[in-house]
């Protein structure tokens, strides 16, 4: 977390706005000051160009900070490191992962058809049906999942049904927003 103090961008850079989800050139010497920065992403509030917004990892050095590499190439599959790398994805409104916004509705894991290794399915869903930023959350979700060990595809889909509803947030995810 930023102290709202501003940092100027040292190169330009595609962000997505928030909530639209829309792409946007963020150009070098743009004012942005940094709202949130979980699991390798930052939401940004850049005035100049009408709001928040989120950078990716990989585009961390703009902002001053360090690329971080998210890859796990060692050992064999294990279910539980998808839940692991799950718990690194963020809403980038909310400073909770959305495994504990209980956003996370199934994993399923397959042998591949290729014989390669595993498919893994995920279903999860949004806080509301308009969020715009639902593709760039599953993207982040299904890019963690497929640096795995023994992972040959991964496809992460939003699904509405059921609704998610703020009982659905972990003991954890309620603990952090202050809501126990």
């Amino acid at each position: 977390m930023n102290d709202g103090a501003y940092i100027t961008l040292t190169r330009e850079i595609t962000a997505i706005k928030i909530p639209e989800g829309a792409e946007r050139v963020l150009p070098a010497e743009t004012r942005v000051a940094i709202t949130q920065e979980l699991g390798g992403t930052f939401t940004v509030m850049a005035p100049d160009f009408g709001g928040l917004f989120r950078i990716q990892n990989r585009d961390a050095d703009a902002i001053g900070r360090e690329v971080v590499q998210h890859e796990v190439t060692d050992g064999v599959f294990e279910i539980g490191r998808v839940w692991e790398q799950l718990r690194q994805v963020y809403d980038p409104e909310i400073p909770v992962n959305i495994v504990d916004l209980g956003l996370i509705y199934d994993v399923d894991v397959a042998d591949d058809e290729s014989g390669k290794g595993k498919r893994v399915a995920v279903k999860m869903t949004l806080t509301a049906p308009g969020c715009g930023m639902g593709p760039t959350i599953a993207a982040d979700a299904r890019q963690r999942i497929v640096t795995l060990p023994g992972v040959a595809d991964a496809d992460v889909m939003v699904v509405w049904d059921p609704q998610w509803a703020p009982s659905m947030i972990s003991a954890a995810g309620k603990e952090k927003l202050g809501m126990e």
